[in-house]
């Protein structure tokens, strides 16, 4: 009886050619990966250090020890048409929280580079909150006679900045997302500038 015939050695060998025409391309593709990889991890590393120096360059000062664990105090206050608006309801925004009032300077002085920042974030999902001190309505609509963007709750009581630890105005808060307070500002800033929106859109 017969064997079954052994099967020839080059017949269990793949062919050399195609190993060595494929050999360049898997190479190729594997270099085109690698280098893919890392440029993707340099951009999210440039675009987070282009973003926390966008916040450094607003030159914060240090935070306050009150507000550095847990969420920023909540409130609840109205609006100019009389809706009552919180800062709790705010979550999932990242928020510039600003106290000022119509008798104060420095505040004055903020006031059209923060109405130039509220026209950039319109339509986006950056949240703005300007509560003002002052004691009533009036005061507020005469000095915005011709109206504005700037989303102005009222605080008669003036208790709500002494939450956060200030009755110095202006100062502003920049609050992540996550409703944590991140950033301090101890008088006026210039928000028109574009580092102001790439801080705040950082704490998505």
């Amino acid at each position: 009886m017969k064997s079954a015939a052994a099967p020839r050695p080059d017949a269990q060998r793949p062919d050399i050619g195609v190993l060595r025409r494929l050999a360049p391309v898997a190479l190729t593709a594997l270099a085109v990966a690698f280098i893919a990889v890392r440029f993707l991890g340099a951009a999210h590393d440039t675009l987070a250090r282009t973003r926390g120096g966008a916040c450094q360059a607003l030159a914060p000062d240090p935070l306050p020890e009150a507000l550095r664990a847990g969420l920023a105090p909540d409130f609840q206050l109205p609006d100019a048409a009389g809706h009552l608006v919180s800062l709790r309801g705010q979550l999932g925004h990242p928020v510039l929280l600003n106290f000022w009032a119509t008798w104060c300077p420095p505040c004055i002085e903020e006031v059209p580079s923060l109405e130039d920042f509220a026209r950039k974030i319109d339509g986006t999902d950056l949240r703005f909150l300007a509560v003002s001190v002052d004691d009533d309505w009036g005061a507020i609509r005469r000095f915005f006679v011709k109206g504005t963007q700037i989303g102005v709750l009222l605080d008669v009581s003036h208790d709500i900045p002494k939450t956060f630890g200030t009755e110095k105005y202006p100062e502003s808060f920049l609050i992540d997302a996550a409703g944590r307070v991140r950033y301090y500002f101890i008088n006026k800033r210039d928000w028109s500038r574009p580092e102001a929106v790439a801080c705040l859109e950082s704490l998505r």
